[in-house]
């Protein structure tokens, strides 16, 4: 049989902000409906025990005040440069997923010029000129969506190793006087990848797509505080929470399984699912739903290791620092083995999903 190039990962990183923000850090805020009326039939301590039994969020982290998104992404880099014992010299490719570029602290401008990934590699000090640098701006399945270029890079032959970063500072971005503020959070996640030939399949071995936009694209938008009163017009992340929730239960499934056939594999030979930590409770009921497509009940114990208790949701950055946590071992009761077919999955703003099949 011949050899074939499929893209591997050789080592991954994350960056985990230092500054931790339990859920009563909101009890002195002011909540506001999506329509600018004042919450006044609940307390704060209602509505953050409401928000704990439906995301399962107890505690998010956000970086410090001298940092930004770019930063971040370079430190997840060196940890994965780190971990695959490698130059970072040797990298030929840098795509970097994000959604806000770098936004300082006290200013809700977002600089995009120049592309991140050309500020990460400044920061990182790579001189090689071959190293090429790409932005990728997909929503949460950014890290997802850069992955997928970067199997299309290395299949190509056009490219033999790079790192894919997904790094987001949502903690600056979002609304003081939204709820949905307690859901985001900050952080980076990286991994190197490189070029394997191989009789069998292996690294990337299938992935599929889908973007709903003329119906979805306005559930996740950038607008102004929920308050009317607010001092100023800046612009927030907002999201139409309860309609991105019923997109995602019933599209996400489907579209796993449509990678997994690709793959030529079973749901049984599927050890982990690495979701994009959005929401508890939503990613429980699309991992059900999955299950249901293929007559099962039957879920395995641990197979969608979670880190969203104490991470919250950092939006391209939840699926790679999972993943970096688990293969190093950091989650007590998940590992990952040689061998192992695993889910990567994400859905966000656009809307876009994406599910790649992965054998370690």
């Amino acid at each position: 049989m011949a050899k074939e190039r499929y893209t591997r990962i050789i080592g991954t990183g994350s960056y985990i902000p230092p500054i931790i923000i339990k859920n009563n850090h909101f009890l002195k805020n002011e909540f506001y409906t999506p329509g600018g009326q004042k919450i006044t039939d609940k307390t704060n301590e209602e509505i953050i025990q409401k928000f704990r039994e439906i995301t399962n969020i107890e505690e998010r982290r956000y970086v410090a005040e001298d940092q930004v998104t770019s930063d971040i992404a370079a430190l997840a880099i060196e940890n994965a440069c780190k971990s695959a014992g490698i130059s970072k010299e040797s990298l030929e490719f840098i795509i970097v997923c994000h959604n806000f570029g770098d936004i300082v602290e006290g200013n809700k401008r977002i600089d995009i010029l120049p592309g991140l990934a050309n500020k990460v590699k400044q920061k990182l000090h790579i001189k090689n000129p071959k190293s090429i640098c790409h932005d990728v701006v997909s929503g949460c399945p950014g890290w997802t969506q850069g992955m997928i270029i970067a199997d299309a890079y290395i299949k190509s032959g056009f490219m033999k190793r790079g790192v894919v970063v997904g790094a987001d500072v949502l903690s600056r971005v979002s609304d003081p006087h939204d709820r949905d503020t307690m859901i985001y959070a900050d952080g980076a996640g990286a991994t190197i990848v490189e070029v394997i030939e191989s009789e069998e399949p292996t690294g990337i071995v299938s992935h599929a797509s889908r973007s709903d936009s003329v119906q979805y694209a306005n559930l996740l938008t950038f607008g102004t505080s929920s308050n009317p009163d607010y001092e100023s017009d800046e612009f927030f992340i907002k999201m139409a929470g309860h309609k991105l929730y019923i997109y995602a239960i019933t599209t996400v499934p489907g579209l796993v399984k449509e990678s997994i056939e690709m793959a030529g594999i079973e749901l049984n030979d599927v050890k982990k699912v690495f979701i994009h930590q959005a929401n508890e409770k939503m990613d429980e009921v699309i991992l059900a739903g999955l299950f249901k497509l293929y007559g099962e009940k039957e879920i395995p114990e641990g197979i969608m290791p979670m880190s969203i208790r104490k991470l919250g949701n950092s939006s391209t950055a939840t699926v790679p620092t999972l993943i970096d946590i688990v293969a190093k071992g950091k989650m007590e009761g998940q590992e990952i083995n040689e061998g192992d077919y695993t889910i990567f999955c994400s859905v966000g703003a656009g809307m876009n999903i994406n599910s790649i099949v992965y054998k370690w």
